[in-house]
């Protein structure tokens, strides 16, 4: 009995399928506030050493508009921090960290970073425990 292969036509309709697929499912992936708020806000109030934290600068004239403090506060309110959530989730891709500026920004460009970022390179590595906080988040890791 011989086998008949599918011809090249058929064979490109499942690709183009499993493509589609595969879009819909980073599609589905969300990002989970409460690990935002947990895990990734306290990224930006870090000290940084010879760089201002990450907050200094967002919370004024860049594109990633972070909300200001309360006079006082170590830390947003839960509304503040809903509007720092939807301002990041335009520089994060659900499920694909390596194309997502909120990491490829701070990352080394040796370590797959974009090449310039005004505030400083912050994560030498993905091996950093802040970009890799970045990267469980963004691939939907929650709390």
């Amino acid at each position: 009995m011989q086998v008949k292969w599918p011809s090249l036509p058929l064979l490109i309709v499942f690709a183009c399928a499993a493509t589609v697929q595969g879009q819909r499912a980073t599609a589905e992936k969300t990002l989970d506030f409460v690990t935002f708020r947990a895990r990734i806000e306290p990224i930006f109030l870090a000290p940084r050493g010879d760089h201002a934290r990450c907050y200094a600068c967002h919370s004024q004239g860049t594109p990633l508009r972070l909300q200001e403090l309360s006079p006082g506060a170590m830390s947003w309110s839960e509304e503040q921090s809903r509007l720092n959530f939807a301002a990041v989730q335009r520089v994060v891709v659900p499920g694909q960290p390596k194309i997502s500026p909120l990491l490829l920004m701070p990352l080394a460009y040796e370590a797959g970073g974009t090449e310039f970022h005004p505030g400083g390179k912050h994560f030498l590595s993905m091996d950093d425990p802040e970009a890799k906080a970045i990267v469980d988040w963004i691939n939907g890791a929650a709390d």
